[in-house]
């Protein structure tokens, strides 16, 4: 990077900044309306209803990914290069696999519960 001025890194800085700027922008516009189109919404048992709340709710988490993915590529793609240089994970142990199985088995049972509890409301 020795090869470019400070005005250069500036202008490059300032450059990626709107962009980022810009995009977050409208990305959580679009969120904010479509999360305000699912609230009017109203009950899911009209005609359609399910898949508009599904298109929507798709396209949210599609919103999200995006904005996540900016973040990632100025990250990696910043003028400056790298500040935090992420730590090698550890090695894996026999306790490390009894955290993830029980993790596993509390997702798994809170899962099955919210389903009895949902087929029982509905």
């Amino acid at each position: 990077m020795s090869e470019w001025s400070d005005a250069d890194l500036a202008r490059l800085r300032e450059r990626t900044l709107d962009f980022y700027g810009a995009v977050m922008l409208l990305m959580l516009l679009g969120i904010a309306v479509l999360v305000a189109y699912v609230i009017r919404l109203g009950p899911l048992t009209s005609p359609g209803a399910e898949r508009s709340f599904g298109f929507a709710l798709a396209l949210m988490m599609l919103m999200g990914a995006v904005i996540f993915h900016l973040v990632d590529r100025t990250y990696r793609g910043w003028p400056l290069g790298r500040r935090v240089r992420p730590s090698p994970p550890g090695p894996v142990t026999t306790e490390s696999w009894i955290r993830f199985l029980r993790v596993l088995v509390l997702v798994l049972a809170v899962a099955g519960i919210a389903y009895l509890v949902g087929g029982l409301l509905a």
